[in-house]
Order: structure tokens, then C-alpha cells, then sequence
């Protein structure tokens, strides 16, 4: 289908459809990735291009490679940066919990040690959580963001089990000691199970796949895949992740930040009814709709999302 089938309303949607054609950069190879040592391990990321910094935060079960498409729309008059978190991609696999704290000081620690200044996040699953926690400490380094499929209000933190709908019984069983690790570590369910198929478009091709397992080929070596979900803050636990979810649930309605929401039908975490509700209640807020689709958007849209990504940075 054409893209400009499906990139509807919102200004962003407007200036996207007046643009020509661009090359696609579906099949783009990541570059080398840079290294930092950050709390005494490895975090690997990409490094590619120059002028204002883009950096583009992945959540579970993924890494930087799920930006390997969209990259190369903007790397060419930006600096783009992706990094793998810790635990995840290339970065180093050290013997720790895996909480939301661990991730969240060794991805800050990183971005702090780049330095950076009037920065553009790019945000994800729990690079969202992550993105939005780093965005409210550290004002002075982040200037606008754009988000798919994230954790926003008024939805997370979530109140109950009974409040999730479809994915009560998912969390429950991969909080239950035991069976988490029986699905998660053993089965292999988030990335062959839930990645793998996650798109009303058909499931992810063979090759594509290997490169997201790569980095987990023993159960042993899932453990951040397992605990990532084991932190979603419900009904106040883990208390520690409630508090930063309901400070950036708190902070995002009242940020002025530019920001630009790529959302689809119907989502995962994201559905159609919370974009709406989104559309009403963030203020600077662009918007862009693509189409069918569910929680990889960058999988089943990375053209779309590029060209409308680069539109947007030359506005904003």
C-alpha cells in the first residue's frame, strides 16, 4: 500500500504527503558500534552522522537493530545514536537483577557520558518509560520526542491485573515464579511468540528473527527478557518503578516539549481509543496514523516512520 495511503491527519501528515518519493531503507545494515564503559560494562550503541543528536531508545525484547530502517532517514543531516541496553544487543550480559534501576542508570549513565545538547529522543516500549524518565531529569539536554506504542497516561501505571483486558493472564503467568521462567526463559515466548507475530501483517521473516536472538541463544542469557516484564508497575508494585511511572505519567501532560506520536490499529499498548485520548490531552503534539498494525511499528512501517521522523525534525 502506498504511505500515502495511511499517513493521516495531524500537520505532520500534511507536510509528509507534499514531500516526494524517498528511497526506501528497508534491508539498511546497522554501522559498527561504538563502546562505553558505563558502571564498569560495555554498552554498545550507534554512532552515525553529525549535527543535532537523535537517539532512538529500544524496549523488550529488541535492541538498536530494531532501528536499523528508520536510521538512515535522518543520519544524513543528524547525529543518529541507538543504544543497546544493558543486557540486551551488544552490550554487556553482567550478573545483575535486570530491574528497571540497573537499566535505567546504565542507559543514563551512557546518554550523560555523550554529553549531549538540544537532543531528540525517539521512544518505544520501555525505551519510552526510560525516554520520558530521562527527558524529565534532564531538561536541559532533551529539546522534543517521538514516541510509538509507549507508556503514557492515563493508562501506566496500571491500577490492577483486572484492568488489563487481553494481557491479565500473560502478566500473571510470567509473574508467577516458575512459570515465567517456564515461558519466558525456557519457551522463548517474547521473541519467538509474541516478536515474531506481533504484526496483523504476518510473522517476521527467518532472518530477521535469528539477528533478534542472537544475543539470547540460552535460557540463562533471557534474563533481562523475563525481568523487563516482571517490572511493569501494577497496583503499586515494584514500588520503585510505580514512582518514576507516575512522575512521568504526571510530568507529560504538562511538558511543552515538541513532541510526534506515530500510532496504528490496534496497537498493543497503544490502541486506538488511548491515541485519541492522547491527541487531547498533550500539548505541542503532533500526530501521525499509520495504518493496521501492532506493537513493532518499526517492522511493519520503517519508511513511513522515517520520512515522517526527518519532516518533523526539519521543523521542529
Amino acid at each position: 500500500m502506498n504511505r500515502r495511503t495511511f499517513l493521516k491527519t495531524s500537520a505532520a501528515a500534511a507536510a509528509i504527503a507534499s514531500l516526494p518519493m524517498a528511497k526506501s531503507a528497508v534491508g539498511a545494515a546497522l554501522p559498527p558500534k561504538s563502546v562505553r564503559k558505563v558502571l564498569g560494562n560495555d554498552m554498545a550503541y550507534v554512532d552515525q552522522g553529525s549535527g543535532r543528536p537523535v537517539v532512538f531508545l529500544h524496549g523488550n525484547p529488541t535492541s538498536s537493530y530494531l532501528w536499523r530502517n528508520i536510521i538512515p532517514h535522518v543520519s544524513g543531516t543528524h547525529r543518529a545514536i541507538a543504544p543497546d541496553l544493558i543486557g540486551m544487543g551488544d552490550s554487556a550480559k553482567p550478573d545483575i537483577d535486570y530491574t528497571y534501576a540497573d537499566s535505567a542508570a546504565h542507559l543514563h549513565g551512557l546518554l550523560d557520558s555523550l554529553d549531549l545538547e538540544d537532543a531528540v529522543l525517539v521512544i518505544h516500549d520501555w525505551g519510552s518509560a526510560l525516554g520520558w524518565h530521562y527527558a524529565r531529569t534532564r531538561p536541559e539536554r532533551i529539546s522534543a520526542i517521538a514516541f510509538m506504542e509507549a507508556m503514557a497516561p492515563p493508562f501506566h501505571p496500571i491500577p490492577s491485573y483486572e484492568s488489563l483486558g487481553p494481557f491479565e493472564d500473560f502478566l500473571r503467568t510470567i509473574n508467577t515464579p516458575g512459570q515465567g521462567e517456564e515461558l519466558i526463559l525456557n519457551q522463548n515466548y517474547f521473541i519467538d511468540g509474541f516478536l515474531k507475530n506481533s504484526s496483523p501483517s504476518g510473522p517476521l521473516p527467518d532472518d530477521i528473527m535469528a539477528e533478534y536472538n542472537r544475543p539470547f541463544p540460552t535460557p540463562e542469557s533471557r534474563k533481562p527478557v523475563l525481568n523487563w516484564p516482571r517490572q511493569i508497575p501494577i497496583a503499586g508494585e515494584p514500588a520503585d518503578v510505580y514512582e518514576v511511572v507516575k512522575a512521568n505519567s504526571n510530568w507529560l501532560p504538562t511538558s511543552t516539549l515538541p513532541k510526534l506520536m506515530f500510532h496504528v490499529d490496534p496497537g498493543a499498548i497503544i490502541p486506538m481509543e488511548l491515541a485519541e485520548m492522547l491527541k487531547g490531552s498533550l500539548q505541542n503534539l503532533e500526530t501521525v496514523y499509520l495504518g493496521p498494525g501492532g506493537h513493532f511499528l518499526q517492522e511493519e512501517y520503517p519508511d513511513d516512520i522515517g520520512i515522517a521522523l526527518a519532516a518533523w525534525l526539519n521543523r521542529v
